[in-house]
């Protein structure tokens, strides 16, 4: 089966199953925290400054700063959706390396970085206070179902940095000015919205497929693993 259609099935399906997992939907803000803290991390290392980050309970999120020159806020702009993309890829190269522990240290930080610093409103530092309080919950006494949390987090991540992308990405076909970070970036250069958001929407399949093919690669690996170990036993 082509890779890109098998990677397009392999996210449907696992947005349909997940979406039967309880409480599933607190955790796809996973996705919007790094989006914005995406956005953050940039600014701050353009020599802007963030005033702070909203985060609200429709998985939605926006980030306000301030002293950026035209040329650097177009960086801040793409950051959000390269970040989130990014991310989701580096979740299952760790899982890949056995470093889900490493993953989870992670998203800790950030939720607690942004949370010290950034986010204001109260659904968004109750949401990551409740994140963070569980990843160290699990990290510590929760080690025989870290791996399984790891994946579904790395999942629903995963299926959320394709979504929101594919979203911006419609959403600048039908109603351009309503394409978020692709509209800024339509006002911020000479290229329309169009173009971002297609650019994004690519831009998330191609990490979703690297992410994948690390995914069906462990997997593999272990599956082998354990026939070897089976003959073993039966010699």
């Amino acid at each position: 089966m082509n890779k890109w259609l098998k990677t397009i099935l392999f996210l449907v399906g696992s947005a349909l199953l997940t979406r039967f997992i309880p409480f599933s939907s607190l955790f796809r803000n996973l996705d919007t925290m790094i989006h914005e803290f995406g956005h953050a991390l940039v600014t701050l290392l353009l020599s802007g400054k963030v005033l702070r980050i909203e985060l609200y309970a429709d998985h939605s999120g926006v980030t306000y700063s301030s002293m950026l020159t035209p040329g650097r806020s177009i960086l801040v702009s793409l950051a959000g959706y390269v970040t989130a993309s990014l991310f989701a890829w580096l979740l299952f190269y760790l899982y890949r390396k056995g470093r889900h522990m490493w993953g989870l240290g992670i998203m800790t930080g950030v939720a607690l970085v942004s949370l010290l610093f950034y986010v204001r409103g109260e659904f968004g530092m109750l949401w990551l206070t409740g994140f963070s309080a569980l990843n160290v919950v699990i990290m510590i006494f929760g080690a025989k179902i870290a791996k399984f949390y790891y994946l579904l987090l790395a999942f629903l991540t995963l299926e959320e940095s394709v979504v929101s992308a594919m979203y911006v990405g419609l959403m600048s076909w039908t109603q351009p000015s309503r394409a978020g970070d692709a509209a800024k970036l339509a006002q911020q250069t000479f290229l329309p919205a169009l173009f971002w958001g297609t650019l994004f929407a690519l831009f998330a399949l191609w990490c979703a497929k690297g992410a994948l093919t690390l995914f069906f690669r462990k997997e593999s690996s272990a599956r082998t693993s354990k026939s070897r170990g089976l003959r073993g036993r039966n010699v």
